[in-house]
């Protein structure tokens, strides 16, 4: 009996350093795809290399949390074939190294091509951050010669920019718009005849946008300037919001309609208000796609920040990103009737903005933050609450915090903000155009409003 035990023990044994080995191997493995660098990296690199560099520090949370996600995208990227090469530098350690980047906070992620150096603000994901490196990494634009290569690209991508036509000024102006956007968004041109024969295009050359089903042309005479156009196009009319997405959408100019909802805690009710708004953003896209951009918003969190009070969830709410401003309606919004009249009231200034990014509204946000940052630390870490208040005093803990809540905030901003300077971004929407036959192409026009102020195969 207790030889069968120890029998038995020592295959559990075995089977545990197996697993145990084999998993050190894996880590092993995929970390080998990534170099670790250091101040000697601008003397050593090639002319023609790509790198895609995490910048981090030792003690940041958020990169050891990415670290797994980097070693993956460096053995998958690798085992693509693909020429980019992947590396991470302790930006505390090389200051020289982070300072030529514009490293503001952690962890920061660049790609550098050429003499360029193209910064990724999206979220911290595999798939967004791979993406990120096959758009800025490949042509500036690229080739569609083929209608079945055409439809290929439109079946992977939610988003389409394609200019049609051979040289011309225009080509050249979305040539330069392509180099500072592709961070964003992937560029196509292709002869007329590749297109679908649903679209019709009233001059040549042109530039249109594929999406939501539809398609719309640019016309410079309605829409000013190419890059801001493309910039409020590059959104779906509706899709899902995280933080990162809406830090992005403060440079298109549109307000921000989101269905708030707990998404692990998924109701009827909550159910029913996502349906509600992407119905709005459907039906009435002629009406309000030009000044509002729809969505849903997973968590309250960031929302209560902006309004400091506890936002319920379900709930409706509009944003103006640009200025931290928002809507609430007057009254519960239980149908599409009360979400139409709602929007309707904020478009002709019927429903009065709150918010916004004065300095009083600044003061008023630090104090809620220091006020949610202490309860959050008596309620998780009441010893080091109690330090605190002996040290600082209770007043003095509340302006510690409340200033590294502030300087946080402005840090992390810097951090996804680009690498380069650039102006606000400021356009109309174009109008749409129906993946009709020709005849049946229809057309509405409204006036736009400007609240506010950049996939492939």
């Amino acid at each position: 009996m207790n030889h069968c035990v120890k029998t038995m023990e020592n295959k559990k044994f075995v089977v545990l350093c197996t697993v145990s080995l084999t998993f050190l191997l894996s880590i092993a493995t995929v970390s080998a795809f990534v170099e670790e660098l250091d101040d000697t990296f601008k003397d050593t690199r090639m002319p023609d290399e790509i790198w895609l560099i995490q910048f981090y520090a030792p003690w940041c949370t958020y990169c050891k949390q990415l670290d797994p996600v980097w070693y993956e995208i460096g053995a998958e990227l690798k085992s693509m074939g693909s020429p980019v090469n992947v590396g991470k530098v302790d930006a505390t350690a090389h200051t020289n190294f982070a300072k030529e980047f514009r490293v503001g906070g952690y962890p920061a992620i660049k790609l550098l091509k050429d003499d360029l150096k193209y910064n990724y603000r999206g979220p911290r994901t595999k798939d967004g951050i791979m993406g990120f490196a096959d758009r800025v990494s490949g042509p500036v634009v690229r080739a569609l010669p083929s209608q079945q290569l055409f439809q290929n690209v439109m079946s992977r991508h939610d988003v389409l920019f394609v200019y049609v036509g051979g040289p011309s000024d225009l080509k050249e102006k979305y040539i330069s718009v392509a180099k500072e956007l592709i961070v964003h968004t992937y560029f196509f041109s292709a002869a007329r005849n590749i297109l679908p024969k649903a679209v019709t295009l009233k001059e040549y050359p042109a530039v249109a946008v594929f999406k939501d089903g539809t398609y719309f042309l640019y016309e410079e005479q309605h829409d000013g300037d190419l890059a801001s156009w493309i910039n409020s196009e590059r959104f779906l009319n509706y899709l899902q919001i995280d933080s990162y997405t809406l830090y992005e959408m403060g440079d298109t100019s549109k307000l921000v309609a989101l269905a708030i909802v707990d998404e692990r805690n998924p109701t009827e009710e909550s159910i029913r208000y996502k349906t509600m708004v992407e119905r709005v953003a459907t039906e009435y896209k002629d009406l309000y796609s030009k000044e509002f951009q729809f969505g849903h918003m997973d968590g309250n969190e960031y929302i209560n920040g902006l309004i400091m009070e506890e936002l319920a969830m379900p709930s409706i709410i509009v944003l103006n990103v640009s200025n931290d401003g928002y809507f609430l309606p007057p009254n519960k919004v239980e149908t599409k009737e009360q979400l139409v009249k709602f929007i309707d009231g904020v478009s002709k200034g019927r429903i009065k903005s709150q918010g916004g990014n004065g300095y009083y509204q600044c003061f008023i946000r630090i104090a809620f933050n220091t006020k949610t940052t202490v309860t959050n630390i008596f309620t998780n870490a009441p010893l080091l609450g109690a330090f605190l208040v002996v040290v600082f005093g209770g007043g003095g803990s509340a302006i510690c915090y409340g200033l590294c809540m502030a300087w946080r905030s402005m840090r992390n901003t810097e951090a996804m903000s680009d690498t380069e300077d650039e102006e606000p971004i400021t356009g109309e929407r174009m109008e749409p155009k129906q993946l009709k036959g020709p005849g049946e192409d229809k057309k509405t026009e409204t006036k736009a409003k400007n609240p506010a102020e950049k996939k492939a195969d």
